[in-house]
This record gives C-alpha cells, sequence and structure tokens, in this order.
C-alpha cells in the first residue's frame, strides 16, 4: 500500500511538474503548511497565531508572504500532498522521513527535512489487566496506531519485540495492529466496547487514555529505542528548499522563536492549543502535558539514525544514508544532531 501511494504520488508530481513553465526567481508568496493533530505540533499552532513566518519573512525583505494551514490525518495524506504539489512543508514522523528520502534521493522529486520539529515518546496503553509488557499481548488483542508497520510506533513496537524475542520476530505483533487515527483509537479504547483494547498513543491522547479507569501503560518509545529520540520532522522537496532559500530560513526562524516560547510560556502556549483545537481539557491539565519533562520542543534531529538503521535491517528502506544528515537539508547540518 505503501509503495504504491509513494509511486503515484511521484507519478502526479512529475505530471504537475511537467505542465509548470520556468519562472521569476522570486520566492513564493504563499507557504503552504500541512500539519496533523496533537500536541506534536504546537510548535505549528502556535506560528499559525502568532503570524511567526510572516513576521520572520517581513524582516528578511520578503515583503507580505502569505501562509496557509491544512490539517491532515496521517502521514500518507500528508505525504501525497508533498509529492503532489499541494503543501510545501508536511511535519511526518522519522519513519516517513525516511520512506520518501529512500525513494526520492537523486530524482527531481528528492525530499529531506529542514528540522526536526520536536523530541516526544509514544506511549502504548491497554485496557487489558493482564498485559504488563508487550510479552503478554496475545491474538485477542487489537492495538491501534496511524499506520500498521510505516510510523515511529509501528518501528518502536518492533524495536522492543526484537529486543523480546530476537531479531528474526521482530514483526511478532505486527498481525494485532490495526491503522487508526489517534483520535478514534482512544475513543474506541476509552469506550470500553471496542475490539481495539489497546493504543499506541502520541500526545495528548496517550494523556486522556491514562487518565481513564481501568487502562494503564505497558510501553514507552523512549525506552524501546535507547533514548529520547525525534518524534516529528519538517519536511520539503529539494525543489522547493533550493528555489526558496530565504522563506525555508523565515520558516527555521519561526520554528525557534515557537520553541523558545513554548518552553518560556508553557501556560500560553497550552491556551494557544486550547484555542486552536477546542480540546475539552482544563488549561491546567494541558500545561503539565506542554512542559511534560519527556517533551523537548526543539529543532535538532535526536536518535533519527537509530531509528532509520533499523527500518534498514529489516529491509523498511533500501539505501541506508551514512549519517542522519544525508535527509536533512544544510540548515539542520550545524545543530548537534544524532
Amino acid at each position: 500500500m505503501w509503495r504504491k501511494l509513494v509511486a503515484s504520488a511521484l507519478i502526479a508530481a512529475a505530471i504537475a511538474a511537467s505542465a509548470q513553465t520556468p519562472s521569476a526567481f522570486a520566492e513564493v508568496t504563499e507557504v503552504r503548511m500541512s500539519k496533523q493533530f496533537g500536541l506534536p505540533y504546537l510548535p505549528m499552532i502556535v506560528i499559525e497565531a502568532q503570524q511567526l513566518i510572516e513576521k520572520h519573512a517581513k524582516a528578511a525583505g520578503l515583503g507580505d508572504v502569505k501562509t496557509s494551514w491544512t490539517q491532515r490525518a496521517g502521514p500518507a495524506a500528508e505525504l501525497d500532498a508533498l509529492l503532489a504539489g499541494q503543501a510545501d512543508f508536511i511535519g511526518p514522523g522519522v519513519p516517513t522521513l525516511a520512506t520518501i528520502w529512500d525513494k526520492t534521493a537523486g530524482t527531481p522529486q528528492e525530499a529531506r527535512a529542514l528540522i526536526a520539529m520536536q523530541s516526544m515518546p509514544y506511549v502504548l496503553v491497554t485496557r487489558n489487566p493482564n498485559v504488563k509488557t508487550i510479552k503478554d499481548f496475545t491474538d485477542k488483542d487489537k492495538i491501534a496506531l496511524p499506520a500498521v508497520k510505516l510510523t515511529g510506533h509501528a518501528i518502536a513496537l518492533e524495536m522492543e519485540s526484537a529486543k523480546i524475542w530476537g531479531f528474526e520476530h521482530y514483526d511478532k505483533l505486527d498481525s494485532i495492529t490495526i491503522t487508526r487515527s489517534h483520535a478514534d483509537a482512544a475513543a474506541a479504547l476509552m469506550s470500553g466496547v471496542s475490539e481495539i483494547n489497546s493504543h499506541f498513543a502520541s500526545s495528548p491522547f496517550y494523556y486522556y487514555e491514562l487518565a481513564t479507569p481501568g487502562i494503564h501503560q505497558v510501553l514507552k518509545s523512549y525506552d524501546a529505542v535507547g533514548s529520547r529520540h525525534t518524534n516529528g520532522t519538517l519536511v520539503a522537496t529539494k525543489k522547493f528548499h533550493d528555489a526558496n532559500p530565504q522563506i525555508c530560513a523565515a520558516v527555521v526562524a519561526a520554528f525557534n522563536e515557537a520553541n523558545a516560547f513554548i518552553k518560556a510560556h508553557p501556560r500560553d502556549a497550552a491556551q494557544i492549543y486550547l484555542t486552536a483545537t477546542k480540546d475539552k481539557n482544563p488549561l491546567d491539565a494541558l500545561e503539565k502535558m506542554v512542559a511534560d519533562p519527556d517533551v523537548d520542543y526543539t529543532t535538532t534531529p535526536v536518535a533519527v539514525m537509530k531509528i532509520v538503521e533499523f527500518m534498514h535491517k529489516v529491509g523498511r528502506i533500501k539505501k541506508k544514508p551514512d549519517s542522519w544528515k544525508d535527509m536533512f537539508f544544510p540548515e539542520a547540518y550545524g545543530l548537534n544532531g544524532s
């Protein structure tokens, strides 16, 4: 499914590119940003609310640059939008970045990450009282995650499985995973009546679930990976990046300002999130989530290669990058990444 999606998106992108006529060398006057759901996208939400891309573009002498925002559910929809020319920047996880880099490196549609967006864990929770570790799951359980085999959640589950049962059994639990959006998975799990009795969740969904009686934590992705790790990356095509260096610099500056704001003013950032998402949680609860010590809103790539090397070892990607820098644009090279 993933291979077909990438292939069809690349074909559509090639057709769109061939239909375009060369334009002036001026940079774009509209930046099209795509985001998904949840607190991993808090920097984007702050940037949108405070119009930080517009601010930094104007400071760079680019005039009145407009930023348009689209919310999409899941990495497949974001990837499709990027390669079809419907979005300039998307915010998927490391596995999606590695997959699209592997498929496009050296082609006219090459895609890389400009920066990381945050370090943040995924948390596997369940309502099955018999499950204390992943060793306790059986074929009667059903684990929801954003995309089977494709997302950081799926990779973290496989990495932990390889530790427990040996590398040759890394996919032992894949058969009981199911693709669902985080919102749908959380609703199903907390209802207590769905076949979905477990969820490898992103923030803030695991907070909601763990506050529900009868639901407990099984695994944190930091433990599976062996360290903190990047959750999301900001991805663009090389074609867009190379044609718009000042826009890219403005976007990086916007993320740095948003991250500094979040760290200095977690309550204000939580209020911006509440206003934007119409979240039902009290402000005090959201503030604690934003200020969680497990979370670092940073542009520095963290433990990217641990995830990518595992993906290469299991055959999920064909090319193995020599360094995390192979998958990023030069704007990130000065960061202390890994």
